[in-house]
């Protein structure tokens, strides 16, 4: 019943390392909600996993901080009637977090300085836009 976390091709998190904690949920069910434990609690400890090396566990760290406690990666599903369901959809979160926590950092962006043409055109527009204003305030003639 319990399996292995493929998150991708290269890692695996061993079933092994994932805790499981079950309890009462509150949401659909009716009265069934008051007697199964359909609540899902999955938790993964970083630091003791044995399926992340150095560099990943410090990359997970620096990227997921804010949703460590202490040195554990806990996510819950309760959204499900079925205590199955909510640990697939327990189990797909885990994954997703750990991918977008492997992801490498985006490539720094290189400042650049817009063109001469587009300068040009940014102040043809703003001389336009001025001229406009300029024209539409009414000056009292002397007729009046």
């Amino acid at each position: 019943m319990i399996q292995d976390l493929p998150i991708n091709d290269r890692l695996v998190i061993p079933a092994a390392e994932l805790q499981w904690r079950f309890s009462r949920s509150s949401g659909p069910g009716g009265q069934a909600v008051n007697t199964t434990d359909s609540r899902v609690e999955l938790r993964f400890d970083l630091e003791s996993s044995k399926a992340l090396g150095p560099f990943r566990k410090a990359r997970l760290r620096e990227q997921l901080a804010s949703r460590l406690e202490g040195n554990c990666l806990r996510v819950v599903a309760a959204e499900e009637r079925s205590q199955w369901q909510n640990r697939q959809r327990a189990m797909a979160r885990l994954a997703d977090l750990l991918r977008e926590g492997l992801k490498p950092p985006p490539p720094k962006r290189r400042p650049t300085r817009p063109g001469r043409a587009a300068v040009k055109r940014r102040l043809e527009a703003k001389g336009r836009r001025s001229e406009l204003k300029r024209r539409r305030q009414g000056r009292p003639s002397l007729d009046d």
